[in-house]
């Protein structure tokens, strides 16, 4: 293998996260990375719903200063909840353990909280502004990365392949 920007050296031909080696570790990742998505999205929305509702009594309590905190509530929410799960101890979100995924570095490793809160935060500017030309991107790369995941390092394979179950 080459190096390149997309695929630096580091990573060795008999390496976990070939693709030339594993190409299963890949197969279907786009597609159940979406569908994860949704689901996160989800259920960001209902932990910012509940978070919401202890705003407002807390702004009763407060006359009304604890509203403040309503514009940061959503991004508050979704980079605990990114951080908590996918830099957790099984390495993905709640949707990805429903498709099936797992994260892990370029080196095998998986990632921490503070990769994982950065992934969240690239993820929705990307998708702010790239709508939905960012999952096209993923098309072009041989491990199915999308530009926020090439710019940590973060890829995204089948949690069976990897743990040997397929």
């Amino acid at each position: 293998m080459t190096a390149s920007p997309l695929y630096p050296a580091a990573i060795s031909s008999g390496s976990l996260v070939d693709p030339l080696n594993e190409p299963r570790l890949y197969d279907g990742v786009l597609g159940r990375r979406v569908l994860a998505f949704c689901v996160d999205f989800c259920v960001v929305l209902t932990l910012t719903a509940i978070a919401s509702v202890f705003i407002v009594m807390l702004g009763f309590l407060t006359f009304g200063l604890a509203w403040l905190l309503f514009g940061g509530v959503f991004p508050a929410v979704a980079i605990l909840y990114s951080g908590a799960t996918l830099g957790g101890d099984r390495a993905a979100t709640w949707g990805m353990r429903l498709t099936g995924l797992t994260a892990r570095a370029w080196s095998g490793e998986r990632p921490g909280f503070a990769i994982a809160a950065a992934h969240v935060v690239l993820l929705y500017l990307s998708i702010s502004f790239l709508t939905p030309l960012i999952l096209i991107f993923g098309l072009f790369t041989r491990r199915k990365q999308l530009l926020h995941d090439l710019a940590l390092g973060v890829l995204f394979v089948d949690r069976g392949t990897l743990e040997g179950r397929r």
